[in-house]
This record gives C-alpha cells, structure tokens and sequence, in this order.
C-alpha cells in the first residue's frame, strides 16, 4: 500500500509541477494539495506506534497547509504578504512538532544542546549572507531568522539524535529534513531575489521538497 502511495505521489508531482510552470492558478494549487495529501498518507499507512507518528502526522499537515498558502500569495498577488506570513507560521508550527516528535520519543540526547547552537548559527549565517546571495528580506527579516532557526533545528535534531542513536528512522528523518532545509534555501533565492523563478529553480525546488517530506513521512515505516 505505501509504494503504491510514493507513486501516485510521484504521479501528481509530475502533473502538478507543468501545471505551475506554466502560471499561478487555483487548478495548480490543487494539484499542489494533492501531492501534499499523499506525503500524509504515506505516514498515516506506516501505522505506527509511539509518540512520534502523531506528532509526524500533524506536522505534515501544517506542510499541506503553508504549500496552500505560498501558492496562493500568487494567485492574490494583492494579498502576498498575509499568505506568506501563514506560509511560513505553518511551515514554522511543523517543525515544532517535528522537534517535539523526536525528542518525546528518543529522549533529549547528549547532542541537544549543540544542536540548538547550531541551528541558530546556521539561521545567522543565512542572514549574514542576505547581501552576497543578493537577496532582500525587508521587514520580513525577523520571521526568515525565527523560521530558519526552527527549520535547523529539525536538521540538527535529528542528526544529533541519530548520532546517539543510529536507527533507520531517525536516518530518513533527517535524510529527510536535510532536503527539506535545501529545498527552502532554494525557495528563498525565489521569493527574495531576482531572477531566481526559472523553471530550473522551481523544479529543483519541488524535488528536493516532497522528496524530504515523502522521507519524513516514510522514516515512520521504520519505527518499531
């Protein structure tokens, strides 16, 4: 049942990803929407126990909800700034519970604390190259270090408790979030910079974004 769900994710990723190249329109939030069904799908079918799938499940769903958000700040262009602040609110709350997950079900670590340091350093580091990347954050600066730390934070986590613990779900889970934090430094040469929303941005942004979610959703698979 789980592969047949990876590929009908595939599927519509594959039917969704023309359809936003070729504009912004309610049918490609849609087809985006269906594809971030499936990532929770593919999750719920791992039917697994513990503390962590719960928190799994619902972070997913806060994904499937900041992609309707960004997607829609371009179809109300005239409403950019509410969706993209729900955008990154959602996506932010996802991580939360992401980190949250992990650290009820694996315990703290000996590696919690320098994995917050480094999750902070890797969002400063982020800011400090706002001008040599030549983007503009503006006065959504404050949000973008918040977000960062929080997106690191799911990097470093993970791979501090894999560390300590070596087990295949923490592998894809950070496997996973380690896409996901590519994917989002793509996305931001696209909303905060120029010319940076060519196909070849978007599409690598898609890719390595669903492959990270499509590995969150499958490292539950390996939870015993």
């Amino acid at each position: 049942m789980r592969l047949i769900i990876l590929i009908l994710g595939m599927i519509a990723l594959a039917f969704y990803i023309p359809e936003k190249l070729r504009g912004y329109t309610l049918k490609a939030v849609f087809r985006k929407s269906i594809v971030s069904v499936l990532f929770i799908a593919v999750a719920v079918s791992a039917g697994a126990s513990g503390r962590l799938p719960v928190f799994v499940i619902l972070g997913l769903v806060c994904g499937l909800l900041g992609d309707i958000w960004l997607d829609l700040k371009y179809v109300f262009p005239l409403h950019d700034e509410p969706f993209t602040y729900a955008g990154f609110i959602s996506f932010g709350i996802g991580h939360i519970l992401y980190v949250t997950g992990l650290l009820l079900q694996y315990g703290t670590g000996k590696y919690l604390p320098l994995s917050f340091v480094l999750a902070a350093a890797a969002a400063g580091l982020v800011s400090v190259l706002e001008g040599p990347m030549k983007l503009v954050y503006g006065k959504m600066k404050p949000i973008v270090l918040a977000y960062g730390f929080l997106l690191f934070s799911s990097v470093f986590v993970s791979g501090g408790l894999l560390l300590s613990e070596g087990c295949r779900t923490l592998l894809a889970f950070f496997a996973g979030s380690v896409l996901f934090a590519v994917s989002d430094l793509i996305l931001s040469g696209t909303y905060f910079g120029k010319g940076k929303d060519t196909a070849l941005y978007i599409i690598s942004n898609y890719l390595f974004y669903y492959g990270g979610q499509f590995l969150i959703a499958y490292a539950l698979v390996f939870l015993v």
